[in-house]
């Protein structure tokens, strides 16, 4: 038999943070919040609940978050057929809904998807953003319950939609340039010139140059984690990077940023995975993901 007040005081803790946040969310004191997960530890034999500033969730524990997600939108389902099942008495509990996608899709078209759902829905939303080749490995793992992924294979229990493609060119300012490339874009020129890097896991511009020259090139690099931060520091004349078309089709038409080799883009194909047993449900979230980004990308 499943503790689901337990289990409830596990997402709780984990959506809010803290066991004071959920003692508060759940109209209780927070010892017994703290019994409720010792409890449940010790009769699973394993820690749920990672203690800090804010507390996350074990491995374990995600997967019960998720099940508790799935067990809410059965609630919120039954009780809009049922509502006098509803307890007047009892706080109310609104789902939120643990969705991963990639920092340029956020920076471009997901967010109108995520505005366009949630104005219609009682679903709250946590984004969280990790490179679209990683983003398959939170579904995998239980941490959330859909992703946009540049993973093609459907992830084990999940179906899979494609969005489309998003573009990347290699830019940079003319002064940029005329200063790095004098004698054009070569592999010796690239091995000098400072590009821009999203973060550790950020493939693109090592992925642009295998693509040119056929072979990997070591590159000096500045790190920078804002898609919006990218662009501006690409205008600046900071550095070379991979930039969405949707960020530098302006900057691109005006001359202010300039391709390093014309007519080189990357494509990235995306794809909607969303947890099957959540699907049905969540059509509608689906529907406005497709429809955006197939007019987007």
């Amino acid at each position: 038999m499943l503790d689901y007040p337990a289990l409830r005081a596990v997402a709780t803790i984990v959506q809010t943070g803290s066991f004071e946040r959920a003692a508060t969310v759940l109209n209780v004191t927070p010892s017994a919040i703290s019994q409720r997960v010792k409890q449940l530890e010790e009769r699973l034999g394993t820690v749920l609940i990672v203690r800090g500033s804010p507390c996350t969730a074990t491995e374990k524990g995600e997967w019960l978050c998720r099940h508790m997600e799935n067990v809410g939108m059965l609630e919120a389902e039954l009780f809009g057929q049922l509502p006098a099942l509803v307890d007047p008495d009892e706080p109310r509990q609104r789902v939120t809904l643990q969705i991963a996608t990639n920092a340029d899709s956020l920076g471009t078209w997901f967010v109108e998807a995520m505005s366009n759902f949630a104005k219609g829905s009682s679903y709250l939303l946590n984004i969280a953003v990790d490179d679209q080749d990683h983003t398959a490995e939170w579904l995998q793992r239980g941490r959330v319950i859909a992703a946009v992924t540049s993973l093609e294979k459907p992830v084990r229990g999940c179906r899979r939609f494609a969005l489309g493609v998003l573009r990347y060119h290699a830019t940079a300012t003319p002064g940029f340039v005329a200063c790095h490339f004098p004698d054009g874009v070569t592999a010796e020129a690239i091995r000098n010139a400072p590009a821009l890097t999203f973060n550790q896991k950020d493939r693109l511009q090592s992925s642009w140059v295998r693509s040119v020259f056929g072979r990997d090139l070591d590159y000096p690099t500045h790190w920078l984690p804002s898609p919006q931060s990218f662009v501006e520091a690409s205008v600046s004349g900071m550095g070379w990077g991979m930039n969405p078309t949707q960020l530098t089709g302006e900057h691109l038409a005006s001359g202010r940023l300039v391709e390093l080799v014309p007519d080189t883009p990357l494509d990235v194909p995306l794809y909607w995975q969303i947890n099957r047993l959540a699907a049905d449900r969540l059509a509608d979230l689906t529907r406005e993901i497709v429809t955006v980004a197939k007019r987007r990308l």
